[in-house]
């Protein structure tokens, strides 16, 4: 077990949903057009908008991959070629921990790490196997954010820092989960890094038509946490030929290596249509999205402000270090990242307890090859603290 000599913050810690978790609280009369489970040759299945969900491969999740158990192969260290089936090795009964707050505590105090935020598994790629019926996305979210509030809280002893998931594919919907997340003391939202889908087509999420939500969220200090999920990215994948089902785990070169970056192009929208100009005390972390697409970004931004600075009310490049944190994956190229936005923005995040993650979480310091002792405080744990902390306008 790594020691720090001072508690971590884990700005991506996971649980595992339970079954209920879009059904308990869901408006009878939008069950069967959300999320149902059904049994299929034997199989217990998740049924969203009435089809197989494949998202996630067994999301009963019990049993359950190691935590860590894909760490060698996210650093390119799979020279024997094993199938990812070998990889993973024997599943496991799942944790009380994975799913109940108390048992999580003491797990976090065992990890040395004070507090976290805590984001989904399954709900994160649900947004978009609903996109086509916007009622049902609203009143399945509305279930889930019901239910992680009375399973989780969005604040547990200050330690546990829940994040419920807001769509901006209803504006009022989503004004009203902002409401009900800022009245059970959310200190963070997790919202898809994507385009908003709507009935008459594709919109930028810094459309002036959802300035009232954006200014609610300047105004109330609270944290805006883009997970990874689907992000409605796979037609690019298709269009070259690969598999258009989002499934995770489904480890395909060609997708992986395809220059498509929702993040990437999720920051670029907001700051070149506008948003941090009308909205200056707005903050973004972006979480298990790795690092990799920062660089070549801001090249992009510079190379456009420098062509069309009459386009920007500031400098794109000022903007992305003011407003944005970036939790990186251990394995990207982490002194690169700090040159571009400085360790001050860098936020510490295991992905514990999924495979691709870490098991011992603030073994992610051992990555940190080059960074000062301040810098690593700062990474593993300060930057992380002052997230929570909402700074209203």
């Amino acid at each position: 077990m790594t020691r720090l000599g001072y508690a971590a913050f884990d700005a991506d810690h996971h649980y595992y949903e339970a079954e209920d978790a879009f059904t308990r609280h869901i408006d009878p009369h939008m069950a069967k057009r959300a999320m149902q489970w059904a049994d299929v040759k034997g199989r217990k299945c998740l049924l969203v908008g009435g089809r197989i969900n494949r998202f996630i491969p067994n999301p009963t999740f019990d049993p359950v991959a190691r935590p860590g158990c894909l760490d060698e192969y996210f650093r390119g260290r799979n020279q024997e070629g094993k199938s990812i089936r070998d990889i993973f090795g024997e599943l496991e009964p799942i944790h009380p921990a994975y799913r109940n707050r108390n048992a999580r505590l003491a797990q976090l105090d065992s990890q040395e790490i004070d507090a976290c935020f805590m984001f989904p598994t399954l709900a994160v790629g649900m947004e978009e196997a609903l996109i086509g019926d916007p009622a049902a996305a609203v009143a399945a979210f509305r279930a889930f954010n019901s239910w992680l509030e009375e399973e989780w809280g969005f604040n547990y002893r200050n330690r546990i820092f829940s994040t419920p998931y807001i769509s901006l594919i209803d504006p009022e919907a989503a004004m009203a989960e902002l409401d009900f997340a800022l009245a059970h003391d959310a200190r963070a939202f997790n919202m898809r890094s994507a385009p908003v889908h709507t009935s008459t087509g594709f919109v930028s999420p810094a459309d002036r038509r959802f300035d009232a939500f954006w200014q609610k969220v300047n105004d109330s200090g609270i944290t805006v946490a883009c997970h990874s999920g689907d992000s409605g990215y796979l037609p690019i994948t298709e269009m070259w030929g690969g598999n258009g089902e989002f499934q995770a785990f489904d480890f395909q070169p060609k997708r992986l290596c395809l220059s498509a970056s929702p993040s990437a192009d999720f920051m670029v929208t907001l700051i070149c249509d506008g948003l941090f100009d009308r909205f200056p005390n707005l903050r973004f972390a972006t979480i298990e999205q790795g690092s990799s697409w920062v660089h070549p970004m801001l090249q992009k931004l510079k190379k456009a402000y420098g062509q069309m600075p009459y386009a920007f009310k500031q400098d794109p490049l000022e903007t992305f270090a003011k407003h944005v944190w970036v939790s990186p994956y251990y394995e990207d190229d982490l002194p690169a990242l700090r040159e571009a936005i400085g360790s001050d923005h860098i936020l510490f995040g295991s992905d514990y307890p999924h495979a691709e993650g870490l098991a011992d979480p603030v073994s992610f310091v051992n990555d940190l090859h080059g960074f000062s002792k301040d810098e690593i405080r700062l990474i593993m744990r300060d930057n992380g603290l002052s997230l929570i902390e909402r700074r209203p306008a």
